[in-house]
């Protein structure tokens, strides 16, 4: 299996981290804790950057695709809250944008792609771009992933990992087959059903492109990596199982072969969203699972029956509640997490872009106290 570079930071820096060791098992002393979405809409820093973005006509793939800019926001929420780890700021588009597809994040909107894929032709239309030819495109996100280990390893003992990120291919698929959001991706099911084949062709060519994102930032220095389903949700066991998980799977396996110098993999972390019937399939050889808010990780535990770590899970709707509130939640998180074999705390989603930046910061210390 391939072994990461001599001064990777899982072999000189954050192999001993409470995140990578609760994500390899090894549950820490400290509780770790990170939040989904802590880079971006709920710091007042980053307001004030994408402000400045939005006055010189820079979109939000163009503040992804600068490794200055998505280096910074990267570590504004490791400067301000004391988490356990940073997540790469990017957005699931970003490799769709890098292999070819002509895709716009809007304001108020969300992501729009210029041509909707939605028959079999247009399946082929799509898979004509060369996944390989990513690895030409991807030097912005590699940078910003060096710029952003550099820095992490001037904060505190310079011990806080690096989480890469990556939509997984059925939401990515979903977006491309409706052309932009959906409620109940009813035309990426439909197309699923009419046209199995051409959906295959789709998923793995997500895949394809979604493991190449993913390696590249393991490569530059991510000490783990996380694939996002958020719409996996929207679908029934048997179908996730015969058209989503194969695929899911395919684009772990990129990271999957990576290990460190003392032979361990690189961990692998898997969520998705409304994924509470989909549990007992969600394992795809992966080290932890994360769960959304709408079932108890013990319970999420019984469901997938497998020795993994849990991620999760605040309801975010909480983080506006009086204090009290919250830390009974927090509390409920912490025992409910506890029956499993090492537990990272974190919201059973993003950070709510109303949030009171001040709220996170005490939860951070409230988890790390007990």
């Amino acid at each position: 299996m391939p072994a990461l570079r001599e001064d990777h930071p899982l072999n000189t820096r954050t192999g001993a981290s409470r995140l990578v060791r609760a994500y390899r098992g090894d549950r820490p002393e400290v509780t770790p804790v990170w939040f989904m979405r802590q880079a971006g809409r709920s710091l007042p820093e980053y307001r004030e950057l994408r402000a400045a973005e939005s006055a010189a006509g820079r979109g939000m793939l163009d503040t992804c695709l600068d490794p200055a800019l998505a280096s910074e926001i990267t570590l504004q929420p490791v400067r301000r809250h004391g988490v356990d780890a940073a997540i790469f700021f990017s957005d699931i588009m970003v490799p769709l944008k890098l292999a070819g597809v002509d895709v716009t994040i809007e304001p108020g909107v969300g992501p729009v792609m210029a041509e909707a894929v939605r028959s079999p032709e247009d399946v082929e239309r799509l898979v004509a771009l060369d996944p390989a030819a990513l690895e030409e495109t991807l030097e912005p996100v590699r940078e910003g992933v060096r710029r952003t280990v550099a820095g992490l390893a001037e904060i505190g003992d310079g011990s806080t990992p690096l989480i890469g990120f990556a939509g997984a291919p059925f939401t990515l698929a979903a977006y491309l087959v409706a052309g932009r959001p959906s409620k109940d991706h009813l035309e990426a099911r439909s197309l699923m059903r009419a046209h199995p084949e051409a959906w295959d062709r789709l998923t793995r060519w997500a895949a394809d492109v979604t493991s190449r994102f993913l390696r590249a930032q393991v490569e530059e220095g991510a000490s783990a990596a996380q694939l996002f389903d958020s719409w996996a949700g929207s679908l029934p066991l048997d179908q996730y199982q015969e058209h989503v998980a194969p695929a899911s799977r395919a684009a772990l396996d990129g990271v999957r072969e990576l290990t460190d110098a003392s032979g361990a993999r690189v961990p692998l972390v898997h969520f998705g969203v409304g994924a509470g019937e989909l549990y007992s399939a969600m394992d795809l050889d992966v080290d932890a699972i994360g769960v959304d808010w709408r079932v108890s990780l013990d319970v999420a535990l019984e469901r997938i029956d497998s020795d993994v770590t849990v991620q999760g899970n605040l309801d975010p709707a909480v983080l506006g509640a009086p204090w009290e509130i919250v830390e009974a939640a927090i509390d409920h998180v912490m025992l409910a997490g506890s029956v499993a074999r090492a537990h990272v705390f974190n919201l059973g989603h993003g950070v709510p872009p109303t949030t009171d930046p001040a709220v996170l910061t005490r939860i951070v210390e409230a988890v790390h106290a007990r």
